[in-house]
């Protein structure tokens, strides 16, 4: 008897001093999750994943993200709108990121400097507020498309042209053993420098240093 309430009186003390943990787990997903992408440490906010699949830790080959702009924090909920609202078009508030192993592919900085030049046309390049514009040509594998460069702050992006749906950008940069793919309205680039400021900050963020 003695020793049964002893052992019950063990299991209630680490019952009590493990509840609150219990009690955080069972209160939805922790706010970030960690994931190696080609052996690269990222720490997400959880509530940034795209895909519900990819809503886990450990290694993965590939993770799709969202981030409000230009608060840069995820989402808190889906927003689901009527056919008039989706008709008429509305301002994106959104950039996507896409974390991907890049599997010795060619580096995003070897692209721009090696293989963009030989679509560029021949014109003119473009500078307005130190943002340089230089379109690619008709029948290249970038046709309808610009290259967007700046030095300080350090931008570059490749971004289709105004049609019937507005114009969208590519930014990639190269961390370890990944590439980051940031997708966001060729608009935005009229604030160039803020853009280019939030992509530092969201590579910095989810980027687990060291």
């Amino acid at each position: 008897m003695i020793g049964g309430a002893i052992g019950a009186a063990s299991i209630a003390a680490v019952a009590y001093l493990l509840w609150p943990t219990w009690q955080v787990q069972s209160v939805g997903d922790p706010d970030r999750t960690p994931v190696t992408i080609g052996d690269t440490l990222f720490n997400v906010p959880t509530k940034a994943f795209r895909v519900k699949y990819q809503r886990r830790s450990g290694p993965q080959e590939r993770v799709d993200l969202v981030f409000l702009y230009p608060s840069l924090t995820p989402p808190e909920r889906a927003v689901h709108k009527t056919a008039e609202e989706i008709a008429e078009f509305q301002p994106m508030d959104r950039i996507f990121v896409t974390i991907a192993a890049h599997e010795d592919t060619l580096a995003p900085e070897t692209r721009l400097r090696t293989i963009y030049p030989r679509y560029l046309a021949e014109v003119a390049p473009q500078t307005l507020d130190g943002l340089t514009m230089r379109p690619f040509v008709d029948g290249s594998p970038y046709a309808s498309e610009d290259l967007f460069t700046a030095e300080q702050p350090e931008l570059s992006a490749r971004c289709t042209r105004d049609r019937q749906t507005p114009g969208m950008c590519l930014s990639e940069m190269r961390i370890e053993g990944a590439d980051i793919t940031f997708r966001f309205p060729r608009q935005w680039l009229n604030q160039w420098r803020d853009v280019a400021s939030a992509i530092a900050r969201l590579a910095a963020q989810i980027h687990v240093r060291g």
